[in-house]
């Protein structure tokens, strides 16, 4: 079967493997679409950061070179002898989050982590093993591409959680990119009554409004980003939102936010900021963080989006065959700012 297997920095390559043995508590799942993620990118552009190379995982064993993928779904087609949960034909949406599962749910993820198709094999090809604890059932009639889309939402709806957001509260975003629209559209879901996206690109401005923002501000268009915020949320935002992952942007969420109102830190950043936490206390603002999401989480995201309350279909702005996934891919998403999430169909 064919796979994009990670190499290197700028060597993925689509090329010929062999499906691993399948554990008893795994199953096969043949993929129906997957969608690249910004740290499917990092690991093209720069890797590796999460991919083990020196040596194998300690929670999934895998090791460089591996199948790339983490956000996709598909359908079961053989199950291991000690699966109970799960039937041949059973759709279903993935949770490639893989933790030692000795503390409760909602701090496990902060006990170590591994991820499949960063970690170990993954999405970007036809067929691959999942363990049962991975799986969640997705109705037969909801679409498939849809479904590729709800890992990333996931991370969207544990930001809005780790928020506090309540209904009637008002939200900036800082930073338009997938996950930046995605929250918008989580914190629409959640009642926010403004949502203010901030980003350079009038491209990814616009899908934010397409994906549930209220208002739009472009630094290179005002002479002071938090003042135009304000103008527009009189006070400060009662949750803001920083998913650009640069020092400026950590800053003005800081002050685009009300006294005892909260920062949440989603994206991850490239390389060490400084700040004086001054600004921070003198602000009388809360800063928490996010990394991935917990297991009640992921279900609650596969209802919003299996349900429609959360529309992810806007965030979807190209599908694209595994053959070109470098060229269409990676490589686009590299260098065209209009695109949000590429989908990489897998039943061809």
């Amino acid at each position: 079967m064919k796979a994009a297997v990670w190499h290197g920095v700028k060597d993925v390559r689509v090329e010929e493997v062999e499906l691993k043995p399948t554990k008893s508590n795994e199953v096969v799942v043949r993929v129906a679409y997957a969608g690249i993620c910004g740290s499917d990118l990092h690991e093209y552009l720069e890797g590796p950061v999460f991919i083990p190379v020196d040596q194998p995982d300690e929670l999934t064993g895998g090791q460089a070179p591996l199948t790339m993928g983490h956000e996709f779904s598909g359908v079961i087609e053989k199950i291991g002898a000690d699966v109970t949960q799960y039937k041949v034909g059973d759709h279903v949406s993935i949770n490639p989050t893989i933790t030692k599962g000795n503390v409760p749910d909602d701090v496990d993820v902060y006990d170590g982590y591994s991820f499949i198709g960063l970690s170990t094999d993954g999405g970007f090809t036809s067929h691959v093993n999942v363990p049962e604890d991975s799986l969640y059932r997705l109705p037969e009639d909801f679409s498939m591409k849809l479904a590729a889309t709800i890992e990333p939402t996931a991370v969207a709806v544990q930001a809005v959680k780790e928020g506090g957001l309540r209904f009637g509260e008002k939200v900036v975003i800082f930073g338009a990119g997938p996950i930046g629209v995605l929250v918008a559209a989580a914190a629409k879901a959640a009642g926010a009554t403004k949502i203010v996206a901030v980003d350079l690109s009038e491209v990814r401005l616009n899908k934010a409004l397409e994906m549930g923002a209220t208002d739009i501000v472009n630094p290179s268009q005002v002479n002071d980003t938090v003042a135009a915020i304000k103008n527009i949320i009189p006070g400060g935002a009662d949750v803001s939102f920083e998913v650009a992952g640069v020092q400026p942007t950590f800053e003005q969420a800081i002050d685009a936010t009300r006294p005892r109102g909260t920062m949440v830190i989603v994206s991850i950043f490239a390389r060490p900021i400084t700040f004086n936490p001054m600004q921070l206390m003198n602000a009388g603002v809360k800063l928490t963080t996010t990394i991935a999401y917990s297991k009640e989480t992921f279900q609650q995201t596969v209802d919003l989006v299996s349900s429609g309350q959360i529309d992810v279909a806007p965030v979807i702005t190209d599908t694209i065959e595994l053959d070109d996934i470098v060229t269409d891919g990676f490589e686009s998403l590299t260098h065209d700012k209009s695109q949000a999430k590429i989908i990489v169909d897998l039943n061809k």
